[in-house]
Formats: structure tokens, C-alpha cells, sequence
């Protein structure tokens, strides 16, 4: 990043590594997953082809990440276990959840319509993640007890209670009804009243599905005698089991052994409190500004595999901008937001208790919703293009304890939109006109601002200030003066609040002084 004076902002981020020895567990489950379901007219009380999509979506998610060498899912959630020497991302929790649930969100869209071809999404689904730290092999293996045990008493009940719902009853009656009935009563409930032994029920609904991952022979290519080359690579395979935490199931696969480790007991009784205990949960100091910045992963990749138009894409642009802008509109403790290439950041309230101020709720909801509005927008700004990969994102939330700090963030990030910018902007006129790249880094090396618009005025005919200044200056998003805009006179009808999205100099204090309702 750009050096500026308002690098000291920096201090402020917090360290969030996960310490060896301890054993990693990202746990994704869906946000108001009840609604999404009736919404979408989703089988009750299990619907297998949603359940086949969060397989597929967990499946991708452990072929894009190597270091994820198990996982467990069931109903709306999914639990990734990364091997116990994983050093990924220097084992930062918030860039750990945070890359797991957008590209879990990504793909989930990205897959919907080969899983349900005859439906539509209606509205953009989201996930919330967070770590567990497994102090050792014991406390994983109560965890995964823990969450299979959850599976099967949720799916008996939620079975009992279609069931009931289906016959007459209403949903108070069949809650109270089940309330007050054990285990062996629910069993004998549907065998004796609907015909079914629960044993008998499809696996997938009462075991959750486990994924591992083998290595396979693939063909990658053909020499020109037409003898194939094969390479390596992972392959995820779902399976069920009915006790994913017991020796003879774990200590048959040889790639747990290795990367985990040995269950040297089984497990009678599960405490689910103390299992609870090794979730990490980072409460965001009270009292100050809360700052969640999300970044592009690898999207200098995305970027020319998507043909994006260089220095500066202005389509692309608009749609970080347009998702911003629908953060903002579903989260309204949100009062600004600066974002600049691929990144955002989105500042919330000071008094804001959003999720109790608990970080990788706030964290992981934000990169999961902008993931998913990336992903459901993109027609909408390249109607021609292809969405050829899930994009994915990562996030991290910081605490500025003053206004004037909070702005000196916003103005660092400007200041390197800036150079930044002027940058690329004389690098790909330098490879335009027929450098290579390394040349035109090489040319470009130790120049100064000056030295930097008079190459790009004297040899390419380009005065830099005259350049739009989305481009310059980044964007920045925040509600109107008017924090509500009636419709018409009548004191009953709706008010809409609304989104404005402008290119201006927030470094200089003028900006704040025009808007001084946006951090009041």
C-alpha cells in the first residue's frame, strides 16, 4: 500500500491469528434461512435438492481451498476443518471465515439454477461464519459429535412437526404437542400415526453429509503423439455416516490420520457448553467507529480472465458500487461507505449494537452479502460477459476510537486510491504502447507524482486531473441530508430513505464540513 501520514491508522487493526496447536473449524450457516426457504417453496421437512446445493457449494469450497481437509453439513450449515498444520493466510481468523463464507455465497448462486432449473432466486441469500479453535483432536471430535447429534434432534423434530402441520394441525398446536414428548415418543409418533420408520428415512436428512478429499489422475492435455498427460489433482467425495466422531469411522481414512489425527476413544455423553467454549467470538470494543473493509481475493486474476478494460474498468466500478449501495440499503446502521477498484469499506454507526458487536457476525454477513450481490448483479452490469468463476472476497473489522481518526482512515484509503491509480494508469499506456510489463515497471520505478503526470501529459497526451473521478478520487456512498423523503403530503404514506453515491475529496475538511450529518 501507498506510504501517506495517515498510514498510523494501521495500528489500530488488531491481530486475529489462530495459534498452533489448535485445530481450525470455520462454521457457515445460512441467515434467516426459514424465510429464504418458504420464499422459494422449499420442501418441508427436508429438501434434498437444497441440500444437494450446499453439498455442491461445500464440495467447491475444499477443492478451491486445499488446507480443508474434512466437512460436515446439514440443513442450512457446514462445517470446514482445516488440517492442523495449515499456515494459510498466516492462520488469521477473520481472513479465514471471511474467504470461506464469500466463496461458499458465490457459489451457492452460481449453482442455484443447475440445482433448481424451474425456480428462480428471488432475493440474495447470505451466510454468517465463524471460527472454532480445537485446543486438540478430543475437543474436534466432540465438536463433530456435538454437530451430528444437533442434525438428527432437529430433523426428528422438524419431521414430527410437518408431519403434524400436514395432518390439520396448526404450527402452535404441533410445537406445544412436541414439546412435551421425548425421543422414543417421536419415533413411535410417526411409525404409529404416519407409517414411517425414521431409520428408514433418507440418510442425507438424518446423518448430514461428510466430505474428504483424494487425490485422482487427470488428463490435463495430450502430447502431439497422443499419449495423455495426467496430473494430480483433489477430488471431494460426499458420504454419510451415522457417527462421523466415532474411531471406526475416522480411523478408517487414511488422509484424517495424517492431517488431524487418531480418535483414540468414543464419545458417550456430548457437552454442548463446553464445546460452545472454543468458539471465538471478538466483541468490538463500545463506543467507536467500526470500520469493515472487504477486498477482492485474487482479483487481478478475476480481473483479465473477465477481460476487465485496464487501468481502470468503469462497469465494474459501477457494480462494486451498486453493492455497496444494497449493504447499506439492507443494513441501515451503515452511515458510509468508500470504496475504490476492489475494495470497500463500510462504516457503522458509533452506538450501533449490530449483532451485538460480535466481529465475525458483522464481518462474515457483509462479505457474504456483497459476495452475493456481486454475483446476482453481474448481468446487470456486463449483460455480454460471462460470470466464468466465483469471485470471492475477504474482510476484517477495526475500531477508530475518535471521528478524526475515523477520517484520517477514509483519507488514507483515498490517498491510495490516488497513487494507486496514477500508477496503473501510466503502467498500462507504458504496455500499450509496446513495453513489456517488466519494462514498464522498470521505467516507472522510484518516479514521484510530477515525474508521473508529465509522462502521461507529454507522451501519451493525457492531463491526469482531467480524468473521471470515480477513477481519482474512489467512491463514497451515504444517506441523503434528508433522512426520509415523503412521498406525497398525506402524513400516513411510506418514506424512503435514500442512497447517495459521489466522487469527492474526502481528505480535505470542506467534504465533512458540507456533510456534517453523515458521522453526527
Amino acid at each position: 500500500m501507498a506510504n501517506s501520514k495517515y498510514e498510523y491508522v494501521k495500528l489500530f487493526e488488531v491481530d486475529d491469528e489462530v495459534m498452533l496447536p489448535n485445530l481450525i473449524v470455520v462454521r457457515v450457516d445460512g441467515l434467516d434461512f426459514r424465510r429464504f426457504s418458504e420464499v422459494h417453496g422449499f420442501v418441508k421437512p427436508n429438501d434434498e435438492k437444497a441440500l444437494e446445493l450446499m453439498n455442491c457449494c461445500a464440495m467447491a469450497t475444499m477443492e478451491m481451498f486445499s488446507d480443508v481437509i474434512f466437512s460436515y453439513g446439514f440443513n442450512d450449515e457446514y462445517s470446514f476443518v482445516f488440517k492442523k498444520t495449515s499456515k494459510f493466510y498466516q492462520r488469521r481468523a477473520s481472513k479465514l471465515y471471511s474467504l470461506v463464507v464469500s466463496f461458499f455465497t458465490s457459489v451457492y448462486i452460481t449453482k442455484w439454477q443447475d440445482v433448481f432449473p424451474q425456480k428462480n432466486l428471488r432475493y440474495t441469500p447470505s451466510f454468517r461464519a465463524r471460527v472454532v479453535c480445537c485446543a486438540s483432536i478430543e475437543v474436534l471430535q466432540a465438536y463433530l459429535a456435538w454437530r451430528q447429534q444437533f442434525c438428527h434432534i432437529s430433523n426428528l423434530d422438524n419431521t414430527c412437526f410437518w408431519k403434524l402441520v400436514e395432518c390439520g394441525k396448526t404450527d402452535r398446536e404441533a410445537h406445544d404437542f412436541l414439546k412435551v414428548t421425548e425421543k422414543k415418543e417421536k419415533h413411535e409418533l410417526l411409525f404409529q400415526k404416519f407409517n414411517i420408520n425414521y431409520a428408514n428415512l433418507n440418510a442425507i436428512f438424518r446423518q448430514g453429509s461428510c466430505i474428504l478429499t483424494t487425490k485422482v489422475e487427470d488428463i490435463v492435455k495430450y502430447h502431439e503423439d497422443g499419449t495423455p498427460v495426467k496430473r494430480l489433482r483433489r477430488k471431494a467425495t460426499v458420504i454419510h455416516s451415522p457417527n462421523i466422531a466415532g474411531r471406526r469411522f475416522w480411523n478408517e481414512h487414511s488422509i484424517l490420520l495424517k492431517e488431524l489425527g487418531a480418535f483414540t476413544t468414543d464419545i458417550d455423553k456430548i457437552n454442548p457448553d463446553y464445546v460452545r467454549s472454543f468458539q471465538v467470538e471478538n466483541k468490538l470494543m463500545p463506543s467507536t467507529w467500526i470500520v469493515i473493509r472487504i477486498d477482492g481475493c485474487h482479483f487481478h486474476r478475476f480481473s483479465e480472465v473477465h477481460v476487465f478494460e485496464k487501468p481502470n474498468d468503469e462497469h465494474a466500478l459501477n457494480l462494486m458500487n451498486s453493492c455497496a449501495v444494497a449493504v447499506m440499503e439492507k443494513l441501515s446502521d451503515f452511515v458510509f461507505s468508500y470504496g475504490v477498484s476492489d475494495e470497500y469499506s463500510f462504516v457503522l454507526k458509533k452506538d450501533s449494537q449490530i449483532y451485538g458487536r460480535a466481529a465475525s457476525e458483522i464481518v462474515s454477513v457483509i462479505v457474504s452479502l456483497f459476495s452475493s450481490l456481486y454475483v446476482m448483479k453481474w448481468r446487470e452490469f456486463f449483460p455480454h460477459k460471462e460470470l466464468k468463476y466465483p469471485p470471492s472476497f475477504d474482510g476484517r473489522a477495526v475500531c477508530y476510537p475518535t471521528r478524526e481518526i475515523l477520517r484520517d482512515y477514509l483519507a488514507w484509503r483515498q490517498v491510495d486510491c490516488h497513487i494507486n491509480n496514477q500508477y496503473n494508469t501510466c503502467f498500462w499506456e507504458l504496455v500499450k504502447s509496446g513495453k513489456s510489463k517488466s519494462e514498464a515497471q522498470a521505467c516507472l520505478k522510484g518516479t514521484q507524482t510530477q515525474e508521473k503526470e508529465r509522462l502521461l501529459n507529454l507522451r501519451f497526451n493525457i492531463s491526469y486531473n482531467e480524468l473521471p473521478l470515480m477513477f481519482r478520487q474512489g467512491s463514497s456512498a451515504f444517506w441523503d441530508k434528508k433522512d426520509a423523503t415523503t412521498v406525497d403530503k398525506n402524513p400516513d404514506a411510506c418514506c424512503k430513505r435514500k442512497i447517495v453515491v459521489v466522487h469527492s475529496n474526502i481528505i480535505e475538511p470542506s467534504f465533512w464540513e458540507d456533510h456534517p450529518w453523515i458521522l453526527d
